[in-house]
């Protein structure tokens, strides 16, 4: 099976400009580039989750993210990246849209995004990562099963704590969060050998 990085798009990939859609405005984090590079060569997808309400609200139409998903392929793809997907939810309780206005599975906290990856990829989501800058995220990442990093940045005001939205580790960027996350697996990497040796 796979092992996957989830990504939030805005405030933790990319700047947080809200319900952007304009191509031409889209940067990636500051930060975060060397630490992509050290997890894509530890085998990680790399997948974005992100909640896009603007549509459910009428800001945008959900055709026109499809120019900001090909310029994140483009800005990851300069640094040698790949993105391995990008997933979202459209839909808002509160949307005025109808056709888009619901509960849904997949409007993080709720982790339907990615188990819908997991299904897609063959990931495993016990070996995964949910990073975001907002706890809501690190709730969809640990209802998934997987780890999660909150990136805490300012973006997070209410600080909700509740038994499903604990993170494994706070850092200030994704280059932090993949130092973490490689020296967690090396520490693994080192118990298992010591295990196999009779030292455990």
């Amino acid at each position: 099976m796979n092992k996957a990085i989830f990504l939030d798009k805005d405030g933790t990939l990319i700047p947080d400009i809200p319900f952007n859609v304009n191509p031409d405005v889209v940067s990636l984090e500051k930060n975060a580039v060397e630490g992509l590079i050290q997890l894509q060569a530890q085998g990680y997808l790399l997948i974005v989750v992100s909640n896009q309400a603007g549509i459910a609200h009428g800001y945008f139409k959900e055709a026109q993210l499809e120019p900001v998903k090909q310029k994140l392929f483009e800005l990851l793809s300069q640094h040698g990246l790949y993105l391995n997907g990008f997933y979202y939810c459209p839909h808002h309780p509160y949307g005025i849209i109808r056709a888009y206005r619901r509960n849904c599975e997949c409007r993080k906290p709720q982790p339907g995004l990615l188990l819908k990856a997991a299904a897609d990829w063959n990931i495993d989501l016990t070996e995964s990562w949910m990073i975001g800058d907002i706890l809501h995220d690190v709730e969809a990442g640990n209802r998934a099963g997987c780890k999660s990093i909150l990136i805490d940045n300012g973006s997070e005001t209410e600080w909700e704590m509740n038994a499903y939205n604990q993170p494994d580790k706070i850092v200030r960027n994704i280059n932090q969060a993949a130092n973490y996350i490689i020296s967690c697996q090396k520490s693994i990497a080192r118990q298992e050998n010591a295990y196999k040796l009779g030292e455990l």
